[in-house]
């Protein structure tokens, strides 16, 4: 049963306009969705190049509210100056999702990362003063830190040469925003690096929905369990770790959600902020892929289908956060089993097959 009216808000309670750019993606649309339910007006900018304008409508299912949303590419700078900066008044912060994405595609079409990811970062950039938008919050990645020396990795790990080009586009960006702020933009940053963000809204009405096949584990995994794959490539069997294969910090999408809410709140709200600070987003507990395959197995009754096949390229062998920083300074921390997150991807993907 879909709970439609999942969370009862408060109609009169408005604090301020947010631009959430790659709003329709996945992380995006729960961030979305947890920004208005705690009382932002939102504008979801999306040139749907990875997501589908429906979710635009799923998100109003779960708020009761319907956010602006604005077709646009981040690439295109007069576009969005007229379309959103000029257009939207009063807008207080960008949370700034709008990348792409994949590791194992970056590697095969670099140049593609290199445009999307640096160029729609620099556009934003250069019209947020102009428009007196002083707060960023930008979606960054563990994937900064390579393959750290030390596990837990905290925020003063070295930044590492990349593995991938997602990755370098990554740390290009996060010194991209650095540089800027220390040039004199009144701007405010907060960048969150993320581990692994998996599962789905709990309703089941919004969740992760690439076009084609998946390029990321569990939509993967999900869509093998219901037999839309044959099955689950598992990428090396060798690397040094308990049971070889490689390991990462599998963070709740809602919970990640959460995180920009209370990253946004200390943008506007908090004196002490530095001008710009870095958190990582995990839950701090190291899971290998096959341990994932297994809880997938015991907290949805289905038997995966998966082989083992070569290592592949751009992947590093284990990592997983240290949140201790984002606990205690953000006071934030990773709150769903892994077992019901992956249960949610599950009802998620068993939503789509109905549809």
């Amino acid at each position: 049963m879909v709970q439609e009216n999942y969370h009862n808000m408060d109609s009169n309670k408005n604090r301020g306009r947010i631009v959430v750019t790659g709003g329709t993606g996945f992380i995006g649309s729960h961030t979305v969705v947890e920004l208005q339910q705690s009382g932002y007006d939102v504008v979801i900018v999306d040139n749907l190049s990875n997501s589908n304008a429906d979710v635009v409508d799923n998100i109003a299912k779960i708020t009761g509210i319907r956010p602006s949303f604005e077709q646009v590419d981040c690439l295109d700078k007069e576009f969005m100056e007229s379309r959103v900066f000029s257009k939207y008044s009063g807008i207080k912060a960008i949370i700034h999702f709008a990348a792409s994405k994949a590791v194992g595609e970056s590697v095969q079409k670099p140049l593609l990362y290199y445009r999307n990811n640096i160029v729609s970062l620099v556009n934003i950039l250069e019209l947020m003063p102009k428009y007196n938008v002083n707060g960023i919050v930008f979606s960054s990645s563990c994937t900064v830190y390579g393959q750290p020396d030390i596990l837990p990795v905290t925020e003063d790990a070295p930044i590492k040469k990349a593995e991938s080009p997602y990755g370098n586009t990554k740390q290009i960006n996060e010194e991209i925003i650095q540089d800027t702020i220390k040039s004199g933009s009144p701007i405010n940053a907060i960048i969150l690096r993320y581990f692994n963000p998996i599962g789905a809204h709990p309703t089941a009405l919004i969740g992760e929905m690439p076009n084609g096949v998946p390029m990321n584990l569990i939509p993967y995994l999900t869509q093998t369990a219901i037999g839309i794959r044959k099955e689950l490539s598992v990428f090396g069997d060798d690397y040094d770790t308990p049971d070889g294969s490689c390991i990462r910090d599998y963070i709740n999408v809602v919970d990640l959600a959460k995180a920009h809410v209370v990253s946004i709140e200390r943008i506007l709200e908090d004196k002490q902020l530095e001008s710009v600070e870095e958190f990582n987003i995990g839950t701090g507990v190291g899971v290998s892929v096959l341990q994932l395959i297994n809880a997938f197995e015991r907290s949805t009754g289905v038997k995966l289908p998966y082989k083992i096949v070569g290592r592949r390229a751009g992947d590093i062998e284990k990592v997983w956060a240290n949140p201790l920083k984002a606990n205690t300074v953000l006071g934030w921390k990773a709150e769903t089993s892994l077992e019901d997150t992956l249960k949610s991807a599950w009802d998620w993907q068993l939503k789509l097959n109905n549809k």
